[in-house]
């Protein structure tokens, strides 16, 4: 596998600092509190406090804004500027710079109104630019606990800001919503959205505000959590509503009909009870709206545990997992729904983003929703009934055959489901297509996604128990590891997943164009009306792309992995383009090491936010390494057996955050390479939290001093393995003696 030696210390936080390069800047001058306070700034700061749902539904009359999370309601991330277009995106370059001094997945998307720039980085930190200039404005950092990193399912990301009436309104990971005023990052008010502390909920996603309200959804699948959505009063901060998506204890009343009827496909009578570990269907990622037919849409997650036949072992569609739900947005009741994937087993999450469009389908136009979800197919639904229109493979899937067009259910392959055997399926677990947005562009009809081709190994937990505070999936990822080392060893390692942009018609349910991607885990996408598509990759690659054609127009090296979609927006008659580049989330955290990504090139992941123009800057700098060299690991003095349970114990438990094999590709901590005191203070670390403000949570509710003690033997062994093959004798040139 080659590995990649990199330092164990996350990047040092430096001291702010201005630095001017000739032809553009890299800007850090925190200035918390303060704000602009020209008459013209003024003038441009009162767009920010009329932002409300008229101006969001009517973006296209300020399309130099982005004033909502996919830019309009209807989440098509396209963009009517046209200043780049296909004649001059040739001579696009880097107008200004922002480091943003983390090593962690940046997954926002940029917010600009009044000439004001909003973004999120991990931790939930938000900041406020000046969108011509990139000075910062004020930054706002909600002091999320560092252990709270341990509940993450990926990455301690969040994906951005909502902006409404002067106000703006983020989610944290430890489950707040909190209101800032936009002018100075002052708190206005905070809610706490978590209504069971024995459970793991936390929030990744964008606020949407609709009809006045502040909606937002939490995540927690992986662990323990039962699903729902809260919309809050966005002047109070008041709960107006809460939707639950999955049943809860059966003796009780259920919180709506429509729970009332979830609760028959569901099984009551297993080992373990769904309602007390959960249940999953964490709407964690997408929302959009209509604001005509008061509707708003919302995909939602996997079951927990995600196998079926621990959670439900007689079956069952468990709704509403893995669905896309309509929910008035006036009472906060169920409208209707359509579930992708009935009794998921494959974490195939529908929470990928809904793009809404209306849509001329056998000379009839209709209100559509169009849907990407993880399970490889691509839906064309009626939003105003759930109904379905049409639905067709856009990657390689082979859990099922294709979708019954009169019941709306996939053909599954029986020997998909992985009851008392191994399965291998199409797509990964991962997605053929995730939360990284794809976008409709309607002056060509089609639909750009992001998608990726990749199996998955599922192999069941026979041991399987519920863990408070611990991955409860029920599959043996112990077993699945060990299946792809003797892949890898018998000479027929598994095909590496590829990633594309794949251009889908979506009235003729057909692939119009693709062009592979570096990597699988690569970016979200941007439309615009110069007839381009923007995309970056997991090799620091971003690129311009004819949206007709799909050929490559432009493309510049960032030097760092990028996950974020690109955003547009226009200041003084110039246009630009905003991009926050930083790898992590699922896929960059268990990831194996890939010498080609930006990561291994530079050694480094810090992030940066690239604003570029016409005539800007052509390259940029890459940034010094961070961490610290590896040191030669103490001697091995464990045994065979503690090795192995060290091994097993490891991949149920660590492998969230550190990787297979103990092989982070960085954005957190390598534990092969740690220094050489850190192998000492593995009981401190693991057990008693020392490095808990880092993000490394206590563990001593689940593991035991043996069960760290086999941890840390097994990757002592990989540290061996790694410093090995790192420093081996070169071989000598042919020809050549001594």
């Amino acid at each position: 596998m080659n590995p990649r030696l990199i330092g164990f210390v996350e990047a040092v936080l430096i001291a702010a600092i201005l630095v001017l390069i000739p032809g553009y800047a890299i800007l850090r001058a925190p200035s918390a509190g303060t704000a602009p306070g020209t008459a013209a700034d003024t003038a441009a700061l009162a767009q920010i406090d009329n932002v409300d749902g008229e101006r969001i539904a009517k973006a296209d009359d300020t399309p130099g804004d982005w004033l909502s999370h996919g830019r309009t309601y209807s989440e098509q991330r396209f963009s009517p500027l046209d200043q780049i277009n296909t004649s001059n995106v040739n001579s696009l370059g880097v107008a200004w710079e922002y480091r943003t001094y983390s090593v962690r997945g940046l997954e926002a998307t940029p917010i600009v109104a009044g000439g004001m720039m909003f973004i999120t980085l991990p931790w939930s930190k938000v900041i406020a630019l000046d969108a011509k200039s990139g000075k910062e404005i004020w930054q706002y950092d909600p002091q999320v606990p560092g252990e709270t990193g341990r509940y993450l399912c990926c990455d301690v990301v969040n994906r951005g800001v909502a902006l409404w009436k002067g106000a703006v309104y983020v989610g944290t990971l430890d489950g707040r919503l909190i209101k800032l005023d936009a002018k100075t990052g002052k708190v206005l008010w905070t809610v706490d959205t978590v209504e069971n502390k024995k459970k793991v909920y936390t929030i990744t996603g964008a606020p949407r505000v609709v009809d006045g309200l502040v909606v937002i959804g939490n995540g927690g699948a992986e662990y323990d959590a039962r699903g729902y959505i809260t919309a809050y009063d966005a002047d109070t901060g008041k709960q107006a509503w809460r939707l639950y998506i999955v049943p809860g204890d059966p003796s009780k009343p259920q919180e709506s009909e429509a729970l009332q009827t979830a609760l028959k496909t569901w099984d009551t009578t297993g080992k373990y009870k769904f309602w007390e570990i959960g249940g999953g269907g964490a709407p964690w990622n997408s929302f959009a709206f209509d604001p005509e037919l008061h509707l708003l849409y919302l995909g939602t997650g996997n079951g927990n545990p995600w196998n079926r036949e621990i959670r439900s072992p007689k079956g069952g569609d468990n709704l509403y997992l893995s669905s896309v739900l309509a929910v008035d947005t006036r009472t906060g009741k169920l409208a209707w729904y359509y579930q992708t994937t009935p009794g998921d087993t494959w974490d195939f999450d529908s929470t990928a983003d809904v793009v809404l469009a209306d849509l001329k389908i056998d000379g009839q136009m209709r209100k559509v929703l169009m849907h990407a979800p993880k399970n490889g197919f691509f839906y064309v639904l009626d939003r105003t009934n759930g109904k379905l229109i049409s639905a067709q493979k856009f990657s390689i899937v082979t859990w099922a055959k294709g979708i019954d067009p009169k019941t709306g259910k996939p053909i599954e392959d029986p020997a998909a489901r992985y009851k008392d055997k191994m399965s291998v399926i199409f797509p990964q677990e991962t997605g053929a297509h995730n939360w990284q947005p794809m976008t409709f562009d309607p002056q060509t009809g089609l639909v750009y996604i992001p998608a990726t081709d990749g199996a998955a190994i599922f192999v069941p937990d026979a041991d399987f128990r519920y863990r408070p505070g611990a991955w409860n999936t029920g599959v043996d990822f112990a077993a699945v590891s060990k299946t792809v080392l003797e892949m890898i060893q018998s000479g027929k390692p598994p095909a590496a997943a590829q990633g594309y942009i794949k251009a889908w018609d979506p009235v003729a349910q057909k692939e119009a164009w693709q062009v592979s991607m570096g990597g699988s885990w690569n970016s979200g996408l941007l439309s615009t009306a110069g007839n381009l598509v923007f995309g970056g990759d997991a090799y620091g690659m971003f690129s311009a792309y004819d949206a007709k054609s799909g050929k490559k127009i432009w493309s510049m090296d960032l030097k760092t992995g990028i996950l974020a979609p690109a955003m547009t927006y226009e200041i003084d008659g110039t246009q630009y383009v905003a991009l926050l580049a930083g790898w992590g989330g699922a896929g960059g955290l268990s990831a194996f090491k890939d010498p080609n990504t930006a990561l291994s090139k530079y050694q480094t992941d810090q992030g940066r936010l690239f604003v570029f123009k016409l005539g800007g800057k052509q390259q940029v700098a890459a940034l010094a390494p961070e961490g610290t060299p590896a040191t030669e690991p103490p001697p091995q003095t464990a045994d065979a057996a503690t090795i192995e349970k060290g091994f097993k114990l490891y991949h149920r438990t660590c492998l969230v955050c550190h990787g297979f094999y103990a092989q982070s590709e960085g954005e957190v901590p390598d534990l092969r390479l740690a220094p050489r005191e850190i192998w000492d203070q593995y009981d401190s670390v693991v057990l008693d939290g020392a490095l808990a403000a880092n993000g490394m949570a206590s563990f001593k509710d689940v593991l035991s001093k043996d069960d760290v003690a086999a941890i840390r033997a097994y990757i002592l062994q990989q540290s061996h393995l790694a410093w090995d093959q790192a420093h081996a004798p070169k071989a000598k040139p042919p020809g050549k003696t001594n």
